[in-house]
């Protein structure tokens, strides 16, 4: 993990601060540029509650990465092209619960 990212989950407070670090995390880990690909977001569900997000990264030559964030947990886990996890990062601060539910 390069030092910008360790001191920037440091400060994740809110939903728009966690898409923009999984965004920059996806990117810097296939080093892509963020602007030129897109990322997908699905909320995940556990019953009728809202649990966490699915974040999907689509880049050149169909690598596709991709994050979860576990609302329960307030864990980041990160995955690599293959499928393999290749991150875990839990974060400080909770995002709001309603939030989630955007």
């Amino acid at each position: 993990m390069l030092p910008d990212f360790a001191d920037r989950i440091i400060h994740i407070r809110t939903l728009t601060e966690l898409r923009s670090f999984i965004r920059e995390m996806l990117c810097a880990k296939e080093n892509l540029i963020s602007e030129q690909f897109p990322v997908t977001e699905t909320i995940l569900r556990r019953g009728e509650r809202s649990c966490g997000l699915q974040f999907q990264l689509f880049g050149p030559r169909s690598i596709r990465l991709g994050a979860i964030w576990a609302a329960d947990h307030n864990v980041i886990y990160f995955y690599a092209a293959n499928g393999e996890r290749y991150l875990k990062l839990p974060l400080q601060h909770r995002i709001a619960e309603e939030l989630v539910a955007v």
